[in-house]
């Protein structure tokens, strides 16, 4: 019996992840990617955000059998370290202890295995291939390689992993209107970098962290990579008055700005005029669909069905999840391609729905509220409440970077514990006087206890799929 054949479009991380998901379950899997081999063409400075991978992807990284190669590429970060104006640098851990860590990683260095580990698994690739046009009914392609040469391709079933720019969708919505909704931040984006000191081996910087440097309405942020420099993302709106991309437009107008607003972070940047003047503005938006299928012919995965800002570092981590689903759906409805893409459309959208709104919250607490005393008394009174009883209380950012719960059930409880924390901080504005008794009290009258997750492959919990675990956090880190 012949394998039945499927086409990616798009060989990024989520693309090539999937490709080697379904070529292990023995699929006949052909990917297009419009960009060059990352495997040749090697890492490109400042045209990339770093990765974050959060428990989410590494659990999609061990159902492939990568997690352990890919954290040998990745630099851990304890949590943020937040440097306020004229104040001290200080670490707010993202987890209990260095088992709740999350991971820096260059794309072009997760591309790069991803695409090894796909074709190990029997997976075809063509590098720079641009999709012109996709006939859904004829399952047809139309692609022009780098020397315009355009050639027609036959498909299996069409699964477009080309990210927020996807082309495959806009052929599908050409054919049956998905319901895009794109809805711009109106923000903006620039990277730049900071090199390894001066040895050329040691960090300049904390490595294990991600630098933030709050400002109230825009921010800078750091992130380590294993060969010692630091990608940095200056985030600013796009218009209006200073400051903002308007009005910062070249190196010679940002100096003084980074001098002023930024003074720990500027003398890091020797190339700073090079960078900044190097390398585009980037615009952020949400996107949304409707539909994220065609019947049983074409289904959209990753950015190219829900891309999100990265302010939660969840957008990777969110298509990886998608396509440990996808493939495990694929793999169990013989030829009711159909009912699979619906279900899977089912148990994804909800959950990335829910996470594109708490990446938009998570911008204004880390620009805005992570040098905040409310804020600050809220994490103080969340990290009492986690000892007092972690069986009902743990704060949103660990459900969603540090479990498998779904992005939905995380989001809902974690608007009830705001709730609660905030109706204790009227009652005692610091957090140290609150009661342990009258704090879960509170807790207990307004949440049941979190689920336990069993040791099986795929479950419910109130009614929402959710993937569990059956692992060991790591709990060693690159050592630097």
């Amino acid at each position: 019996m012949a394998r039945q054949a499927m086409t990616l479009i798009g060989g990024g991380p989520v693309g090539a992840l999937l490709a080697q998901l379904l070529a292990k379950r023995g699929f006949a899997v052909t990917v297009f990617e419009k960009r060059s081999d990352p495997r040749r063409i090697g890492f490109k400075r400042g045209r990339t955000i770093n990765l974050a991978i959060a428990e989410r992807g590494l659990q999609a990284l061990r159902t492939a059998g990568l997690a352990e190669r890919a954290l040998q590429k990745s630099v851990m970060m304890r949590g943020r370290m937040v440097h306020p104006l004229g104040g001290e640098a200080g670490l707010q851990r993202y987890g209990v202890d260095d088992s709740e860590v999350i991971w820096s990683i260059s794309r072009s260095g997760l591309n790069a295995l991803l695409v090894d580990a796909a074709e190990e698994a029997g997976a075809t690739f063509h590098f720079g291939q641009t999709l012109v046009s996709a006939d859904i009914d004829e399952q047809c392609l139309s692609l022009i390689d780098r020397e315009d040469v355009q050639r027609d391709y036959g498909a299996g079933l069409l699964i477009g992993a080309d990210g927020a720019g996807s082309a495959l969708r806009a052929a599908m919505d050409l054919y049956q209107p998905l319901g895009i909704r794109v809805e711009p931040l109106g923000h903006g984006y620039k990277e730049l970098e900071i090199p390894p000191a001066a040895d050329h081996r040691r960090f300049a910087i904390e490595p294990h962290a991600l630098h933030i440097w709050p400002r109230g309405g825009y921010m800078s942020i750091a992130t380590p990579n294993i060969a010692g420099s630091f990608n940095v993302t200056l985030f600013l709106p796009l218009h209006g008055p200073h400051p903002s991309f308007d009005t910062l437009r070249d190196a010679a107008t940002a100096s003084a700005f980074f001098g002023r607003d930024f003074p720990d972070l500027a003398p890091l940047m020797p190339r700073f005029a090079d960078d900044y003047d190097g390398h585009p503005v980037g615009k952020l938006a949400t996107l949304y669909l409707d539909r994220w299928h065609i019947d049983g012919r074409a289904v959209l995965v990753g950015d190219a069905a829900h891309a999100i800002a990265p302010f939660h570092g969840q957008g990777m981590n969110c298509g990886f999840e998608d396509t440990v689903v996808l493939a495990e759906l694929l793999a169990g409805c013989g030829r009711d391609t159909a009912g699979a893409f619906a279900k899977f459309q089912q148990i994804r959208k909800p959950n990335a729905d829910a996470i594109a709104a708490m990446t938009l919250e998570n911008y204004v607490e880390m620009r805005d509220s992570v040098a905040d005393p409310r804020y600050l008394a809220k994490l103080e009174l969340s990290t009492r409440m986690t000892q007092w009883s972690p069986e009902y209380f743990m704060s949103r950012y660990r459900m969603v970077t540090f479990t498998l719960l779904p992005y939905a059930y995380a989001y809902e409880r974690g608007r009830v514990q705001n709730q609660v924390l905030e109706q204790l901080l009227r009652d005692f504005p610091r957090a140290g006087d609150v009661p342990q008794d009258v704090a879960m009290s509170a807790l207990q009258a307004a949440l049941p206890p979190l689920p336990s997750l069993l040791d099986s492959a795929l479950t419910t919990i109130e009614g929402a799929p959710v993937l569990k675990p059956a692992h060991a956090r790591p709990n060693f880190a690159f050592e630097v």
